[in-house]
């Protein structure tokens, strides 16, 4: 977890003029998906995101590098987002952002705990996983608190395929 670098909420760019679209021109591009109280919140995430990727030309991957490049995406979706239903009282929102070098997630919760990979890591129990996995995918992550706000924005980095 990053422990020098704290990105705030949303601070990958600026914010196209639309939802869900890019600016013309643009070399960031931003997508947003309100989780509240929808059901089958974790699939729904994976699949908002796999769209994304999909617009944004990471998948159909041409290779088997740029393949676990997107699917490393999703799973750290999935981790993320089924944290935030798990210890966090549930996920607001995901932001997913792209530029030509890395791809951003945060996912947005109404909780207050601080997450963190359990130490030591155990490969062989079940549970406990998400965290390591998130650590181990990413170039970078870590939490984002607004002052006097509930909650809390849980964002990774990853890198984009060459």
């Amino acid at each position: 977890m990053s422990t020098t670098r704290q990105f705030p909420p949303g601070d990958f760019g600026s914010e196209p003029d639309g939802a869900g679209t890019t600016s013309a021109g643009s070399e960031s591009r931003v997508r947003t998906l309100a989780l509240g109280s929808a059901s089958g919140i974790v699939p729904m995430a994976r699949d908002f995101t796999r769209q994304a990727l999909y617009d944004w030309g990471w998948l159909p991957a041409a290779t088997a590098d740029r393949r676990a490049a997107a699917e490393d995406v999703l799973l750290v979706v999935s981790e993320l987002v089924t944290n935030a239903c798990l210890h966090a009282e549930g996920p607001e929102e995901l932001r997913v952002s792209s530029d030509t070098k890395v791809l951003r997630l945060e996912v947005t919760d109404r909780g207050t705990g601080q997450p963190a990979p359990r130490t030591p890591h155990r490969a062989g129990r079940p549970g406990g996983h998400g965290m390591f996995i998130v650590q181990r995918l990413c170039l970078d992550w870590g939490v984002a608190r607004t002052p006097g706000a509930p909650g809390k924005t849980v964002w990774a980095v990853l890198a984009a395929p060459a």
